[in-house]
């Protein structure tokens, strides 16, 4: 039976998804605000999701409950952060009611039409789903979706994030990656005699 003007049912909330507010992950659709980590319910892109079976995860909290374990190992493969591990914390939870928008949270009758409530954390201005990039949780244009570090413009394969802030992986390596003999840190070689 044909499905006149609908669109398909999001995943979480089992709604129905209109196109101009789709995201799809293995060949199944969520709303925007519904492509959320299942555990932390942090918002999730293409560069952090983390699918297992039905359960959409950030890559941190797929890598605590799914990845290695042991010695040497850090809690799993996403643990690198210093949070601690407890296994509650790692069971989905109960979507919550979304929150209405505060009144008059954008006075633009132009922004109010065409939903632009997102704003870049580079340059602050709007952004509008024409010229969005998602990456790190945030909606970036995609003119300022550059390393903060040297300007490099960036894909969701070269992008990595501390922070909130965007870097290529040379950068992020260079400045936040293990330090020390043999990883690459000239200021650790020592000189022969």
């Amino acid at each position: 039976m044909p499905n006149w003007g609908g669109g398909a049912k999001c995943a979480a909330c089992e709604k129905t998804v209109y196109h101009a507010e789709e995201i799809q992950c293995n060949s199944r659709s969520f709303h925007k605000t519904c492509f959320i980590c299942m555990v932390c319910r942090k918002g999730l892109d293409s560069t952090t999701v983390a699918a297992h079976e039905s359960e959409i995860y950030c890559k941190t909290c797929y890598g605590k409950k799914y990845g290695p374990k042991g010695y040497g190992y850090g809690q799993g493969a996403g643990a690198l952060s210093s949070d601690p591990v407890n296994n509650e914390e790692l069971q989905p939870q109960e979507p919550k009611a979304p929150r209405p928008a505060p009144a008059n949270s954008n006075s633009s009758k132009f922004a109010q039409k065409f939903g632009s409530t997102d704003r870049c954390p580079r340059c602050s201005k709007a952004v509008y789903a024409a010229e969005k990039i998602m990456g790190a949780g945030k909606p970036w244009h995609k003119t300022c979706f550059r390393c903060l570090l040297c300007g490099k413009s960036l894909e969701s394969t070269t992008v990595t994030d501390k922070d909130g802030e965007l870097y290529c992986k040379v950068c992020y390596a260079k400045n936040f990656g293990p330090k020390g003999r043999g990883l690459g840190n000239p200021g650790m070689v020592e000189e022969s005699v």
